[in-house]
């Protein structure tokens, strides 16, 4: 199993920007398409954890059922927040990648040299 994984969105521009940057490094990683295999409500955490992220800082408004969702509700917890990407994936923000280097969000796109060997910080 690579030790490199990006939840990608094929229909993402900048998910295809992220996975092509990481292939041009000569990384080929676990590509896992997250809306069609949602993470589960552990693996969430975890990547929040690895990424230094809050629940809403992983949250997607645009396109998706967020607002249908209620999820704006700032009375909401976080375990709620993250059961509601779990359940629904399209709230989840992309493309997530997990390096040896550390995890993030790679928006913006550029992110990704962060995480790459010989770039970035």
């Amino acid at each position: 199993m690579s030790d490199h994984i990006i939840w990608h969105n094929p229909k993402c521009s900048t998910s295809r920007f992220v996975l092509a940057a990481m292939r041009d490094a000569g990384i080929e990683p676990v590509v896992r398409d997250y809306q069609k295999d949602p993470p589960s409500v552990a693996e969430l955490h975890a990547a929040l954890t690895a990424a230094g992220l809050s629940p809403r800082e992983l949250l997607r408004r645009k396109n998706t059922p967020y607002d249908e969702l209620g999820l704006g509700d700032p009375g909401l917890s976080d375990d709620a927040l993250i059961a509601a990407m779990s359940a629904h994936p399209a709230v989840i923000e992309r493309p997530v990648v997990f390096t040896p280097r550390g995890a993030a969000l790679c928006r913006p796109k550029e992110r990704i040299f962060d995480l790459l060997p010989g770039q970035g910080g």
